[in-house]
């Protein structure tokens, strides 16, 4: 475990909640890891299409991600039914039930990577972007951003094209003092290489849950 999460941690793993799912795997999305010669991480997904999913949920799950839901008979927070494996918990500063996530929100997430608590992480990032075209997060050190996470949402009939772009260091002045000496506390290659798994299995597990959610809140008149 990177050694200042290691530090800071006080997360156990929740169950597993065993809903039947078949998570996609890895090689049903193209996936692309480079390190540039600044050190910065690039990580790129071009997801398996996202059936039965159309922008216009995902825009209301980001918006409306925390709190509770009922799956299988049970209630969960919505955030533990989305990775049902890896998630452990997830807040924001908007903690109003009547406040939707947007623009200025954060996020906070804590997850552990295949269920490995080597490979935690425990981030708040802020909400830069959130639309019917995608979400962007970003964290910043001062006025440096050191950390960005891209989705791109693209309508298909029903479906949703769904791509994934993340970026880890920067190009900035002093830049290789964070890529290369404070980075490597924080998020490690095999880190990176274990998130490209469990962002691919996330995405795609809206298919089992997403749609159902979505059209019980149309049915109580929520949207």
């Amino acid at each position: 475990m990177p050694i200042l999460t290691k530090l800071l941690n006080n997360w156990t793993l929740p169950p597993e909640r065993n809903f039947g799912w078949k998570m996609k795997s890895l090689d049903s999305a193209k996936t692309n890891f480079t390190i540039d010669r600044n050190g910065v991480f690039h990580l790129t997904i071009e997801h398996d299409i996202i059936a039965g999913v159309r922008p216009k949920m995902l825009l209301w799950w980001f918006q409306n991600i925390g709190g509770d839901m009922v799956y299988q008979g049970q209630t969960y927070p919505k955030y533990l039914v989305w990775h049902p494996k890896d998630h452990i918990h997830w807040s924001s500063s908007d903690q109003s039930a009547n406040t939707k996530a947007g623009p200025g929100s954060t996020f906070r997430i804590v997850e552990a990577f295949d269920r490995n608590m080597n490979w935690l992480v425990d981030s708040t990032e802020r909400v830069e972007k959130l639309d019917e075209t995608g979400i962007r997060l970003v964290k910043k050190i001062g006025r440096i951003e050191v950390f960005s996470l891209q989705h791109y949402f693209l309508a298909a009939g029903n479906n949703t094209i769904y791509k994934s772009k993340m970026t880890i260091g920067t190009d900035r002045t002093l830049g290789k003092i964070f890529n290369h000496l404070i980075r490597p506390f924080l998020f490690t290659k095999e880190m990176a290489n274990a998130w490209l798994k469990h962002n691919i299995e996330e995405v795609g597990n809206f298919e089992f849950f997403l749609p159902e959610l979505y059209q019980k809140e149309v049915d109580r008149g929520a949207i």
